[in-house]
């Protein structure tokens, strides 16, 4: 209504976010798969030279457990070309193209996602201005947009600025498709101007992969939550809860939960008979979903809240196997044959 800004002033901002439902409709499709690999936080999954490789913190490693790199810091960002070059991005801002130093632009600082696209140029996720990858909760606390999209053919060129967290990228020809966690969407950039073409999703997006037949899959990192969304509206509130509180106990968003009593929402995790329900809010999640050729999601796959596979950040479908990283839940498992899923 054209009143409601008006009557906010008075009665408050309604906070609601979108239903789990239709093509999110809640399952245990992730706590039911079977693991592939346990391994400390793995994040990025690729494809590399006909192999499976995953990061797991200053490491690269198949999911046998052989060990490929080690790296002096935290691997934040992982693509592989089809004529076998890796890109890897690390913590400390640094990117590694084919085994050499690659020079970035001095705004670059923050790489959340890298990706190959079919004509050979490499697409880069700068998800901030000011922060590291690992200072994510910061950023949204800090209600920041100063994410970035470059992409590299011989030299940098800058796509889009003023971005909330840059997450994940699909290379599509025409430019590409970016996963936006603050604002909740999915935006292709390469136009005049960047066009949404996802909205309104029930969690923060992360990385993007393609899906064999067409459409794409997307991990979501973790859950919206009413309790969370309004926090982001109090700000006193919210910069006392920065300045006084360590940021795993802050009121926000979390790869894992239920680990130290210390952790918020705990009486929102409603227990009978020392079982915790799956419907409690929660500040972690796993879900994965699939997107088709329109970009519309056809299904899900779920951790829910009394599950463990949470902070799911990165798919990948290889030789019509599905994998999925579990960084909250320290495993990667399967989602099975993807021919089948949906069915």
């Amino acid at each position: 209504m054209i009143f409601d800004p008006i009557l906010d002033i008075f009665r408050g901002k309604a906070v609601t976010i979108p239903p789990l439902d239709g093509a999110f409709r809640p399952n245990t499709a992730l706590d039911d798969a079977p693991v592939v690999a346990h391994m400390p936080q793995p994040d990025n999954l690729v494809v590399w030279r006909g192999r499976v490789v995953a990061s797991s913190g200053t490491t690269l490693q198949e999911p046998n457990g052989e060990v490929l790199q080690n790296y002096s810091c935290d691997v934040t960002a992982l693509a592989a070309s089809s004529r076998g070059d890796l890109a890897v991005g690390l913590e400390d801002g640094s990117l590694i193209v084919a085994g050499q130093a690659l020079t970035r632009p001095a705004e670059v600082r923050c790489i959340t996602a890298l990706a190959f696209g079919a004509d050979g140029r490499l697409w880069l996720a700068n998800g901030s201005a000011t922060l590291r990858p690992s200072q994510w909760a910061t950023d949204l606390m800090m209600k920041n947009a100063s994410g970035s999209v470059w992409v590299y053919d011989g030299a940098w060129r800058r796509v889009a600025g003023s971005l909330a967290w840059p997450y994940g990228l699909l290379p599509d020809g025409a430019g590409v498709i970016v996963s936006e966690s603050w604002r909740h969407r999915l935006l292709h950039l390469g136009g005049t101007r960047p066009q949404p073409v996802l909205e309104s999703l029930p969690g923060y997006p992360a990385r993007l992969s393609p899906a064999e037949g067409g459409g794409a899959w997307l991990a979501l990192f973790a859950p919206r939550n009413r309790l969370i969304e309004f926090v982001l509206q109090e700000t006193y509130y919210r910069l006392a809860m920065m300045a006084e509180v360590p940021p795993e106990f802050w009121i926000a968003p979390a790869l894992s939960s239920g680990r130290s009593f210390l952790e918020p929402l705990q009486c929102g995790g409603i227990r009978m008979l020392g079982v915790h329900k799956a419907w409690s809010p929660t500040r972690s999640f796993g879900l994965v979903v699939r997107l088709g050729a329109d970009m519309a999601p056809n299904f899900s796959l779920h951790s829910r809240a009394n599950g463990t596979r949470h902070g799911v950040t990165s798919v990948l479908e290889h030789q019509g196997q599905l994998l999925i990283a579990s960084k909250g839940g320290d495993c990667i498992v399967t989602g099975g044959h993807t021919e089948t899923e949906g069915d």
